[in-house]
């Protein structure tokens, strides 16, 4: 991973807090020396951090393990400022719940010459007799970068709070045809019916991005494969790969490891230069080290994302606990540089989100933040069978409108009378930006305003609108940020997507997670996921309001919402002690 992105591995999320715009993350206590060196300086009001998602309490921020009872979570951390530099460590935390967690000290950071000037990121891996390892990339003289693996000082410590390097690091170094500055981010590994352990690492050859597979009996000693396992022309270089299988039947996750034919599997890429993740379904061959997937990257709005705002670096991992696969992804800033430095932090994470195959069409995945965000629910406002005319638009009060988990199900009965639309030559973040939320249309838009002050001079509204297409109806979701600050100096993107809609059904959802700076909607029961970063001057604290709104010419109805204030998670030192940390 550059720039602070963040790559989170099957057994071990590595968070990536770092000291730059690209990541950011979450509150970590350094190293003694380091702890010594540096004086924090944090203004007092922060409007902008959140409460329940993490991030570093301070400067710029690799994946969640869980081991003997513990989620740990290693993130990539700038120890010196809230933007990008040398000298990037592995920084940890430990949790029970992946919601609450404890700063524990630096796991990883520069020493030797194969990772002298940073850390980067990888993942982890459990190798059997439950042991774990870390694979990470060490940029080493002139940016050369390699692969090293670590191991636990202590197996028998459930915190794994000691790191100890591999004597024979580097394990990998640049093959030929690669270039040596553009050589990352080994996923977690999995292992085949042959024994052998195989990794992916993200490599760069002229334009062409190129994810490349290693072989190993005893993780130590790798051979590399002369076949690309993954490639794609035009994009430079990738990053952060990811490689997994989803069942074909259920929600329930598997091992990383599982080949059968109950599964399909994933391959997940981050291009650096668009600055958003990819992933692609398909077929596993292992006995030709072959993926074919059922659909070619092509530069497109037709190209799948986990996410349609902001959302990268993004890796999965197996929940031996829940038998459930999480995926944890970082969303960097929106504000400017100077920003960071005045706030003294910089990006944070998403809620974690359970994934699994769409069932129901095997064509995409679908999203859902973990049932532990739930446990910080408190007060809650519902609306139920409310019936939104054209022009309508209703205050959601009683809650804290910058604080919330808002679920809401409209129902659409006039779904025949929407208007075409050729989606074939239509962006759908295009058009969100030219259909936005107070322009009418004929069904919707219809959604939340969140964020949003008491004359809506401010908001980010979530919203749908639904159209014909030859032979079925298609619903785009979109995120608008054109009014979301009276700031000038900010990046108001408006994000969107198109999803297939049953007219049959009638029905549409929207979740809403809100935190002071951070809205993440998942529609559609989370087959459509849109992040967005925004940064209010009215709409804080106290003085945020929520809506509900209909701009449509045909009427919608509230069937059901649910709306409720959010507890601060804790995110600290403060009860290391009592857990003998």
């Amino acid at each position: 991973m550059r720039n602070g992105i963040m790559e989170i591995s099957a057994a071990l999320l590595l968070l990536v807090l770092l000291t730059s715009l690209t990541n950011t993350g979450i509150g970590i206590e350094p190293s003694p020396h380091i702890m010594n060196s540096i004086k924090y300086k944090i203004p007092e009001k922060q409007p902008y951090r959140t409460s329940y998602h993490f991030q570093p309490p301070h400067n710029w921020m690799n994946g969640p393990m869980y081991y003997k009872g513990v989620y740990h979570l290693f993130y990539q951390h700038n120890p010196y400022a809230a933007t990008f530099g040398d000298s990037i460590v592995w920084a940890h935390s430990v949790s029970y719940d992946l919601i609450n967690w404890i700063h524990l000290n630096i796991a990883i950071e520069p020493s030797e010459p194969y990772d002298i000037n940073s850390c980067w990121s990888g993942s982890a891996t459990i190798l059997p007799d439950d042991k774990p390892v870390i694979m990470y990339t060490g940029i080493a003289k002139n940016n050369y970068q390699v692969q090293n693996l670590a191991m636990p000082k202590n197996l028998s410590d459930p915190f794994l709070r000691e790191w100890v390097k591999h004597t024979q690091n580097a394990i990998i170094t640049p093959p030929s045809g690669v270039e040596v500055d553009n050589f990352r981010d080994p996923s977690t590994a999995w292992q085949g019916r042959d024994g052998k352990w195989r990794v992916l690492i993200c490599a760069q050859k002229g334009d062409e991005g190129k994810a490349i597979l290693y072989r190993s009996e005893d993780f130590v000693n790798w051979k590399v494969d002369p076949n690309p396992f993954y490639a794609s022309d035009g994009t430079g270089v990738c990053e952060c790969p990811d490689f997994f299988p989803v069942s074909t039947n259920g929600t329930t996750g598997v091992d990383t490891s599982v080949q059968n034919s109950s599964v399909r599997h994933v391959m997940k890429i981050g291009y650096l230069r668009r600055q958003h993740d990819y992933y692609f379904l398909g077929t596993y061959f292992p006995d030709q080290e072959k993926f074919i997937a059922d659909t070619e990257f092509i530069g497109t709005s037709l190209d799948l994302r986990y996410d349609y705002g902001k959302f990268y670096a993004s890796k999965t991992f197996f929940d031996y606990a829940k038998n459930r696969r999480i995926l944890w992804g970082w969303v960097n800033e929106s504000d400017t540089a100077q920003d960071d430095i005045m706030k003294g932090w910089a990006g944070l994470q998403a809620i974690p989100r359970q994934v699994w195959l769409d069932n129901k069409t095997g064509k995409r995945l679908i999203q859902w933040p973990i049932e532990e965000v739930e446990k910080l629910r408190g007060k809650k406002k519902s609306i139920n069978g409310e019936k939104l005319v054209s022009g309508s638009i209703l205050e959601v009060s009683g809650i804290t409108a910058s604080q919330a988990d808002v679920e809401v199900v409209f129902e659409l009965t006039e779904v025949e009378s929407a208007e075409s639309l050729d989606a074939t030559e239509v962006d759908p973040q295009l058009l969100c930006s030219e259909e936005y939320a107070s322009r009418s249309g004929i069904i919707g838009p219809f959604g939340l305003s969140a964020l949003a002050s008491d004359d809506l001079r401010e908001q980010t509204a979530v919203f749908f609108r639904i159209y014909k297409v030859p032979n079925k109806y298609i619903g785009l979701m979109c995120s608008d940020q054109s009014r979301s600050s009276l700031r000038k100096d900010l990046d108001k993107t408006t994000y969107g997507t198109f999803f297939d809609f049953d007219p049959n059904i009638k029905r549409i959802s929207l979740r809403s997670l809100i935190d002071h700076s951070i809205i993440e909607s998942f529609g559609e029961g989370g087959r459509v996921c849109i992040t967005s970063r925004v940064y209010p001057s009215l709409a804080v604290g106290k003085d945020a309001h929520l809506f509900v709104f209909n701009n449509g010419t045909r009427s919608v109805v509230i069937s059901k919402l649910n709306a409720w204030c959010m507890k601060k998670a804790e995110i600290g030192h403060n009860k290391a002690i009592s857990y003998g940390l």
